[in-house]
């Protein structure tokens, strides 16, 4: 940091200084006055600014006019006017309104009071609405009283802020002082409703499986490891649910999801936080085809509810969410891409030699699926920008799917791909034990060669199968991706109320 921008950081700590020592000052007479904000309990909040501009009717001549009284609490988020009368702003969750305080309307010593508050103060009105020369609807102020004294200001100037992390590190400033960032979350709220809803609708049953695994299964990645005292046993936070929703399948129920937070020990980017949301449903008897079917008219009908229509924009790219999206093979999209076939490869190094053909180093060892894969994420996934689903993986990244008939070298999954990302993972699923178990060995050959992200052996799981489960298609969302997209956000922690962050200190 230069010395002048050191200097201006201390000038701006030196300001906060006195300001917060201001408003203590002014709380302090107000609790010795025996007006402490911090001891009033309630308030009668039982209108809100959006409310009352919706309902606000115009006096109309020759007819009679009823006032419309309301009463409704908020911060204080700006003042207009001096002397005997002043306009402001009041923000509640719903938006701002401007309200009218005027000395005769309510008395010299609250105004005296209230010439003091300042912004960021929690305040509690009554009033008459109306509407001003201007053409604002307004309120005129009958009572005023401070519910909650602001001791720190608010920025004035929050987008000019330098480091934007403090956006995210301080959440609730953020949230006062940016309007569309409420808006995203409210947002949230909604597809989450949403796809609840959607599910509910279509038979599905909620239910809750354990966050604390003693076997990081169900998907390939770094788990976070804590440890239980009473057992004297490591355990995980769960990197995904499948397993123990599949068990449910096994146990009779037709059609399970669970909706909540995974935990990866991963790199961190504007795709990723060490926990986000998913959820992931399984339904008896159905495959991956019937799983491309519900993802594309979820999605759909969450785009119609929450952005009007079908045709958004991300990130000034113009996104089609009409439906018939693109289903194509990995195999088939690297060769559309590349010019390449791995079809005509049937071991590990003709594999890698196609791979290296166009440009793609593989490091260390890897098979056949594996190159395959790593072609894929290389050269194909950027492109695909309108809704794609690419379908029929190599079984080796695969280890829970079921492999295709005609083809035993390849399973069926899909993976749904929007803006060049991910956004839904999908299987008709394993339900033959023996193989599993097979996977399993795989997988753990795979961990002793170094792939610290390879599934360990569920003994438990694979006996599951032993009693038989139906055949079932599963799918998993990645829902803060999905939000991101229905709400042009940049970056994931737009969407997360509390990403996570390092530590200042």
């Amino acid at each position: 940091m230069s010395e002048e921008n050191n200097n201006n950081v201390q000038n701006e700590e030196q300001d906060l200084n006195e300001l917060m020592k201001i408003r203590r000052a002014k709380l302090q007479e107000l609790q010795e006055k025996g007006k402490d904000p911090f001891q009033i309990v309630k308030f009668d909040n039982k209108d809100n600014s959006k409310d009352i501009k919706e309902k606000f009717v115009d006096p109309v001549e020759g007819e009679e006019y009823i006032p419309m009284e309301v009463s409704i609490a908020g911060r204080l988020m700006s003042k207009r006017g001096h002397g005997k009368a002043t306009f402001c702003d009041l923000q509640d969750m719903y938006g701002r309104i401007q309200i009218y305080v005027k000395l005769d309307e309510v008395g010299s010593e609250s105004y005296e009071d209230f010439k003091k508050y300042d912004l960021g103060d929690i305040i509690g009105i009554t009033g008459e609405v109306f509407r001003t020369h201007m053409g604002e609807i307004s309120i005129r102020v009958k009572t005023i009283k401070l519910l909650s004294k602001s001791l720190r200001p608010l920025p004035e100037k929050y987008h000019g802020l330098k480091d934007m992390d403090l956006r995210y590190r301080q959440r609730y400033v953020d949230l006062i002082v940016n309007s569309e960032v409420k808006e995203t979350f409210v947002a949230r709220s909604k597809i989450i409703t949403g796809i609840r809803n959607y599910l509910n609708d279509r038979g599905y049953l909620e239910v809750d499986t354990p966050i604390l695994n003693t076997i990081p299964g169900g998907a390939a990645a770094r788990p976070f490891v804590t440890h239980h005292n009473t057992l004297d046993i490591d355990m995980y936070l769960r990197i995904a649910p499948e397993l123990y929703l599949k068990r449910l399948i096994v146990g009779g129920f037709h059609k399970v999801y669970e909706m909540g937070r995974l935990f990866r020990n991963e790199g961190m980017d504007i795709k990723h936080n060490p926990e986000f949301t998913t959820f992931e449903l399984y339904s008896a008897y159905e495959d991956y085809n019937d799983m491309m079917d519900l993802t594309e008219d979820l999605i759909v009908t969450l785009a119609n509810d929450v952005c009007g229509g079908t045709k958004i924009d991300y990130q000034g790219t113009a996104i089609d969410l009409t439906k018939s999206w693109k289903r194509i093979s990995m195999i088939d999209a690297i060769k559309e891409v590349t010019g390449v076939d791995f079809n005509e490869t049937n071991t590990d190094d003709e594999a890698l030699a196609m791979a290296k053909s166009i440009g793609v180093e593989i490091e260390g060892f890897k098979n056949r699926g594996h190159i395959i894969n790593e072609v894929f994420e290389a050269k194909v996934e950027e492109t695909l920008i309108q809704p794609t689903f690419i379908k029929d993986y190599p079984v080796e990244v695969s280890p829970l799917t079921k492999r295709k008939p005609s083809d035993p070298r390849l399973v069926e999954r899909f993976e749904l791909f929007i803006g060049g990302r991910e956004y839904a993972n999908a299987y008709s699923e394993l339900n033959d034990p023996i193989d599993q178990k097979e996977r399993f060995m795989m997988q753990m050959e795979e961990r002793e060669a170094g792939n610290d992200e390879a599934n360990m052996i569920d003994e438990d799981f694979v006996q599951a199968l032993e009693y038989g489960m139906p055949p079932t298609g599963g799918l998993g969302v990645g829902v803060d991706r999905l939000i991101m997209l229905l709400t042009n956000s940049y970056s994931i922690r737009d969407v997360l109320l509390f990403p996570t962050m390092k530590p200042l200190d």
